[in-house]
């Protein structure tokens, strides 16, 4: 029955003389979601709306399930649309639209009720077992040319549905069902509004860096990052043999499954053993698991510098381990001068679980493979380091971290990671 969606945004309708660059990054974010699925596609804007209109045959439900990812988006609208050939044959086109997609609103109701259509407590019982259906007509008249205006247009289309479907009833304060026909160079009928992602489209707001762990909570800050527009890279930090290539694996699917929200990730892969190792014989054990985030925030800013990001992104939350507390947190940002987002930083673990879950990250998250930060934790970590200290401690690494440092990063391996 659909041939066409008409998509609505929100806060690019506020970006005033630069509003056709988000709607440019937002056409071709549908563009990539929609060439995942089989199909032919014609995205287009028209005076501040865009339309996605179908010029094969495609599948409505994984349509509307990849537009569903495409961040920009706050409602998806399935769409008839009829040339401007009268409004009669306007009427027909909507009345078919109406019975189609509404037909359990044209049952008699005298056998719930016993009453007629025109007694008010039938009318009530009927509307309270569903088989009545309240209605308005919204017309929006966006070419003036046309010959009637948006209040005789519905009241003429009211007028045909209630003549097709008797058993409708119009309310124009609060209906079960608003049908809303937009007159343009075509004539576009809608009443169903698909609720998406929201956000602003990826890439209108620049590039940063992910450290992304196999854990439930970086994933998801992937995610909340890319959904204010920001496309992002991602580093892992692997610690061969200590973490096994499932644990690897397992990174790089959780990579592949943001990615269909984001778009292709260039994710690094850093050999973080020998530094690890070399933390651990030099370094007061308390201290460890402050110690080798320093050196991952070092590394991760050196390859977000490289790669053209504006800051580093990470999964962490207030208190939720020891490397998470607020002075946890102050020593780990003293390595770093990019800034870094935090996009998780005050929710509690069922609000990110629950993000997780609607993302589709949380069952391979939970897969019981350790990653590097989890191999070195101490049994009684230090929850309040003093930086001085830290910063003491870590002269003892001088005689060869920066070694080390150059060597992980030589070894990198980089991997391309595509929703497919």
């Amino acid at each position: 029955m659909f041939s066409a969606f008409l998509i609505k945004y929100g806060e690019i309708g506020i970006k005033g003389k630069n509003r056709y660059l988000f709607e440019e990054a937002l056409v071709h974010q549908i563009k990539y979601a929609l060439s995942r699925i089989d199909g032919e596609f014609e995205v287009k804007v028209n005076q501040g709306r865009v339309y996605v209109e179908a010029l094969s045959d495609f599948d409505f439900d994984d349509a509307v399930t990849e537009l569903k990812t495409v961040f920009g988006i706050v409602g998806i609208c399935p769409v008839v649309y009829v040339e401007d050939e009268g409004i009669e044959r306007l009427a027909e086109v909507v009345c078919d639209y109406m019975k189609k997609t509404y037909p359990d609103s044209d049952k008699s109701f005298n056998a719930v009720s016993g009453r007629s259509a025109e007694e008010p407590a039938g009318f009530e019982a009927s509307k309270k077992s569903g088989r009545i259906t309240t209605f308005k007509v919204a017309a929006r008249r966006a070419r003036k040319s046309y010959p009637l205006d948006s209040m005789e247009i519905n009241a003429y289309l009211g007028e045909k549905i209630l003549d097709v479907m008797p058993n409708m009833r119009v309310d124009v304060h609060k209906p079960d069902i608003t049908l809303t026909v937009e007159v343009r160079e075509k004539i576009y009928i809608y009443s169903e509004i698909i609720k998406g992602p929201g956000g602003m489209p990826i890439g209108t707001n620049g590039k940063g860096t992910l450290l992304l762990s196999g854990g439930i909570d970086s994933p998801v800050a992937g995610y909340m990052v890319s959904k204010r527009g920001v496309w992002i890279d991602a580093v892992y930090f692997h610690a061969p043999p200590y973490t096994s290539e499932r644990a690897k694996q397992k990174v790089v699917d959780l990579a592949r499954k943001i990615s269909r929200y984001t778009g292709t990730i260039h994710l690094k892969v850093v050999n973080f053993t020998d530094i690890q190792m070399y933390i651990y014989e030099k370094c007061p054990h308390d201290e460890l698991t402050i110690i080798m985030r320093r050196y991952m925030m070092r590394i991760a800013e050196h390859f977000a510098r490289e790669g053209g990001s504006m800051g580093l992104i990470t999964g962490e939350s207030i208190g939720q381990v020891a490397s998470q507390t607020m002075q946890s947190l102050l020593t780990t940002n003293a390595v770093c001068t990019l800034p870094v987002y935090r996009p998780l930083i005050a929710f509690d673990k069922m609000d990110i679980i629950k993000v997780a879950e609607s993302i589709d990250t949380y069952e391979t998250s939970i897969l019981p493979y350790e990653d590097c930060c989890t191999i070195f934790v101490a049994k009684h970590p230090v929850t309040k380091p003093v930086l001085e200290r830290i910063e003491k401690s870590e002269l003892k690494l001088s005689e060869d971290i920066d070694r080390l440092l150059k060597e992980a990063i030589d070894t990198t391996e980089t991997i391309v990671v595509r929703y497919v």
